[in-house]
């Protein structure tokens, strides 16, 4: 016990710095996502099977990057929102949006095989 009363007498009270004095350091604005494309370091992409989507919203409400793309007021949904894909520059691969889909139409693929199929689908586009 006299040995913690020693160690706690020699500690110093220090004063600590008010909100103006603190630096500011690397601090980047709310929202500014938008100007950066991030989804480049992901490794997984979500897949949307588009006739399987019930347009729950779960996808969108749950997406921590907000690329869930929709349209707010579809004709098709009668006035009610309509998921229409994946915002892939933002996108962080997490896979949220994958497991809360109650119907599962949302799967994730590797970045490099749907990199891949999307080239060969540009190819046949081409060709045909």
């Amino acid at each position: 016990m006299q040995q913690f009363h020693i160690l706690v007498t020699k500690i110093k009270m220090i004063k600590l710095k008010g909100a103006k004095e603190i630096s500011i350091g690397a601090r980047v604005e709310g929202g500014s996502s938008k100007n950066f494309n991030t989804g480049n370091w992901r490794a997984n992409r979500p897949t949307i099977e588009m006739n399987k989507c019930i347009h729950c919203m779960m996808c969108y409400l749950y997406c921590p990057d907000n690329s869930i793309k929709i349209i707010k007021e579809s004709a098709k949904q009668k006035g009610n929102p309509e998921v229409i894909g994946v915002d892939l520059d933002h996108c962080k691969g997490c896979a949220i949006c994958s497991s809360v889909c109650p119907v599962k139409c949302i799967t994730m693929m590797p970045e490099v095989e749907a990199a891949k199929k999307e080239k060969e689908k540009k190819g046949q586009l081409l060709k045909g």
